[in-house]
């Protein structure tokens, strides 16, 4: 409880940095940040060290490691990279082209993890078009001696997560596993924020059906909660399984005392996919209360119809009787006849429009 507190406070009151910002990427076009960490302290306090230069000052003295931070780098930019630090060519495949299903791999000693960033769109009002969750993509290698970071879209900027890190030098000192232990629970931590701002539209959306006027168009604004749920769904259940294995078995990669941190972390995704589930279960019965008081609403303008066509057959019958012209016909030629006739009608039809209204059809 009091983790999940300092975290929350943290949120609020961290500064916030946007390092993608082109005026802190002298680099190129992809290298965003290259900071070199020995023994959890931050040694180039401009974060623009030259790739190649940096990794041989790590591993000339065999102590720390140098966090690349990229974005949206092309194959070309990366390869130069990659094999400089000896990364599998299908890793690097999947790193470079967007769109992957999240997963933490392994390849020899290196962890690839690909995670989907989500933010919750603000909305005054949902519609059948709104758009409720966004997304992004966040790619991470994990070795010996480096972390590098591959963002894709335009959310996931790792500054304040970097600055989190930095506050913690115990931390830091752990390793490149610390920054991805870092990566994997701001992400997570998202899930848990959009899926708890996801509850408020899906209570609007039931209180708007379950109201005394709700209307007839409420399923298309259900039917877009679903398909934005499902999004959120895509990015926060595949990572279920990775995670509970890099909390649970032996893996040369992950040193032991490490594992409890991942545990934490797939604590907290497993309480986003169970949130996930429940809203899914509940928009479900949502919809068919819906759809069920629009069947009903249905019947009930049936019946009214059905009722005023009753009411209105009387004096159609009538006057359909009196309009087939034969001379010999009940009070045809009795000066009194026509209002009698009119009489007859407006009662038989009072008569008939009360006897619905107390059965309840009018």
């Amino acid at each position: 409880m009091f983790s999940n507190l300092r975290r929350a406070v943290r949120r609020t009151y961290r500064r916030t940095v946007d390092l993608s910002h082109p005026a802190r990427s002298p680099l190129g076009s992809a290298v965003v940040n290259c900071i070199v960490y020995r023994e959890g302290v931050r040694q180039d306090g401009h974060g623009h060290a030259d790739v190649g230069e940096a990794l041989r000052r790590v591993r000339k003295t065999g102590e720390g490691f140098v966090w690349i931070g990229l974005h949206e780098p092309s194959q070309e930019e990366f390869a130069g990279l990659a094999e400089l630090l000896g990364l599998h060519p299908l890793a690097v495949g999947d790193a470079v082209q967007a769109h992957q299903r999240p997963k933490i791999e392994r390849y020899d000693d290196t962890l690839f993890a690909v995670f989907k960033t989500v933010r919750y769109v603000e909305h005054e009002e949902l519609t059948a078009t709104s758009e409720v969750v966004e997304t992004g993509e966040l790619m991470a290698f994990a070795g010996a001696d480096f972390v590098i970071t591959i963002r894709h879209g335009g959310r996931g900027t790792l500054g304040s997560v970097r600055e989190e890190l930095e506050a913690l030098p115990e931390q830091v000192a752990k390793g490149p596993v610390a920054v991805l232990h870092a990566l994997a629970d701001h992400v997570v931590d998202e899930y848990v924020a959009v899926t708890d701002a996801v509850q408020n539209d899906i209570d609007a959306v039931e209180t708007m059906v379950f109201s005394e006027h709700g209307g007839r168009g409420d399923a298309g604004r259900i039917y877009q909660l679903k398909r934005e749920l499902l999004e959120l769904r895509r990015a926060v259940a595949p990572l279920s399984r990775p995670l509970q294995q890099l909390s649970t078995q032996p893996i040369p990669v992950i040193p032991p005392e490490m594992r409890t941190y991942f545990r934490d972390v797939a604590d907290h995704l497993t309480r986003a996919t169970d949130q996930i589930a429940a809203y899914d279960a509940l928009l479900d019965s949502i919809l068919q209360a819906h759809l069920a008081q629009v069947t009903v609403a249905q019947n009930e303008d049936m019946r009214k119809i059905t009722a005023w066509a009753a009411i209105v057959a009387v004096p159609t019958m009538v006057c359909g009787v009196y309009g087939m012209n034969f001379e010999h016909m009940p009070e045809l030629h009795w000066t009194y006849g026509y209002p009698l006739v009119l009489g007859v009608m407006a009662v038989a039809c009072f008569v008939i429009h009360r006897g619905f209204r107390r059965n309840g059809w009018l």
